[in-house]
């Protein structure tokens, strides 16, 4: 008997702390009636929403969340739900009520696991989370798998999550962009539209940060830019000067730097004074906020965008800013999420809108509140109503990571019409590249892809 005919909520609570999972043999489908199968879904989705509620990266576990209700609330032309802690809420579109449970996943990778491990023993649905990249990967193994529940991974960038055949499995998903989409926009933007040809990785000692290195690293290495040195720090490491020291001394035209708000600042302020090109990606409004600041303090007050570029910052890609596209769409996204949560959205919030966008056009395709059969829908399919614009997410059936636009831009001052709702120095400016969703696609002769569900 294969593992999809096995009833996910006969195997709840066989979980152990270690994940194992013991089964004894076939069990027949109790849920054979659980899921509506006309053109018109009722009943109830249950959504687990497993992101940080607390602690350092609380802000990132708040656009995993707060881009996902935006996402939901657009589908039911409603006002978005604003939620700060653990709990529950519902949001009914159509003859569909959505059951929302929030769990503080503490950007740890056990607490993510014990969560998740509780909310499939309740009988969830659909598991959506998670913001880190190790927590992502230990429910993936521990939970996901080894109980075939529906997961809607994000916005946790690993590229292994969909890309290697130790991840990736026929019910789990991700919408959010990866680490991967931001080599292929911002590396081949540096090795195409710049005078860089040599540069120096550097990265955080996490899934995140080694996937950032071993996707640039990748991508440069196929335009011919020549990689003369690597390093990996500890999250929050602050002694950057022997490091740039040994950049310098490469020769490097530029340096990578794969790190979280907890990191980029010093390694910016160590950098600005260096002769080196700082490259990467735009981040967040809590590393924006002390980035700016740095630069400004390096810069002087009343520093331009001219005065960016001549400290060689940037240019940066971006997986999403509310700058980087014009439709109704994304108009609507941030006029919601604005006054719900008093910010413009931000960079994970699009793949998290992405997500819920996609679960209620998935519901609504199969005709169904089963999660096999939204599974089913998923697979392959084009999500309709995106920020990023019109059918503008599409899940590759060769991993189930959808693909989308990305975008490459000039880091500048903030403007006056932004700096109420963007409390920090810097923004992205209009887009100097968009890269469609097609470029997005993993190239089936990779040999680090090793993933194929088709």
């Amino acid at each position: 008997m294969s593992q999809n005919n096995v009833s996910r909520r006969r195997v709840l609570g066989t979980i152990g702390a270690s994940g194992a999972l013991a089964l004894a043999g076939c069990i027949g489908d109790d849920d054979a009636d659980d899921g509506v199968t006309d053109d018109d879904p009722e009943g109830t989705v249950s959504i687990g929403i497993i992101q940080p509620m607390s602690g350092d990266l609380e802000y990132y576990g708040e656009q995993g969340w707060g881009g996902f209700l935006a996402g939901l609330a657009y589908k039911a032309d409603d006002d978005i739900l604003v939620v700060d802690s653990p709990g529950e809420e519902e949001v009914t579109i159509g003859d569909v009520t959505y059951e929302l449970r929030f769990e503080d996943t503490e950007f740890v990778p056990d607490q993510a696991q014990s969560v998740a491990e509780d909310l499939v023993d309740d009988g969830i649905d659909i598991l959506y989370g998670t913001s880190s990249s190790d927590s992502a990967r230990q429910v993936i193994g521990t939970v996901s798998q080894p109980t075939n529940t529906l997961s809607m991974f994000g916005p946790a960038a690993d590229a292994d999550i969909t890309d290697s055949d130790e991840n990736c499995h026929e019910m789990v998903f991700r919408a959010h962009e990866n680490a991967a989409f931001d080599a292929e926009s911002g590396a081949r933007y540096v090795a195409q539209e710049t005078d860089v040809q040599t540069v120096y990785m550097t990265g955080a000692e996490t899934a995140f940060g080694r996937s950032v290195v071993a996707q640039w690293s990748r991508v440069f290495e196929e335009e011919g830019i020549e990689i003369v040195g690597e390093e990996f720090v500890p999250a929050g490491h602050a002694e950057w000067d022997g490091i740039y020291d040994s950049i310098e001394a490469s020769g490097a035209d530029g340096v990578l730097g794969g790190f979280t708000f907890l990191t980029l600042p010093a390694f910016l302020e160590a950098g600005i004074p260096r002769d080196v090109r700082i490259l990467g990606a735009f981040a967040t409004l809590v590393t924006n906020g002390p980035l700016g600041e740095v630069i400004q303090g390096a810069l002087g007050e009343g520093f331009t965008a001219e005065d960016i570029e001549e400290a060689q910052i940037g240019p940066l890609m971006t997986r999403y800013h509310w700058t980087q596209y014009d439709n109704e769409i994304n108009d609507a996204f941030i006029d919601m999420y604005t006054e719900g949560y008093g910010i413009v959205p931000d960079l994970f919030t699009s793949g998290s809108f992405a997500a819920a966008s996609a679960i209620v056009q998935a519901t609504e395709e199969a005709g169904s509140t089963d999660p096999d059969n939204i599974a089913d829908a998923l697979r392959g399919m084009t999500v309709t109503d995106t920020p990023k614009g019109t059918d503008e997410y599409e899940f590759q059936e060769r991993n189930n990571q959808a693909t989308s636009p990305m975008t490459v831009a000039n880091p500048i001052p903030t403007t006056e019409e932004w700096a109420e709702t963007w409390p920090a120095l810097i923004m992205p400016d209009e887009p100097l590249q968009t890269y469609d969703k097609e470029r997005m696609e993993p190239d089936p002769d990779n040999p680090d892809l090793t993933c194929d569900l088709s």
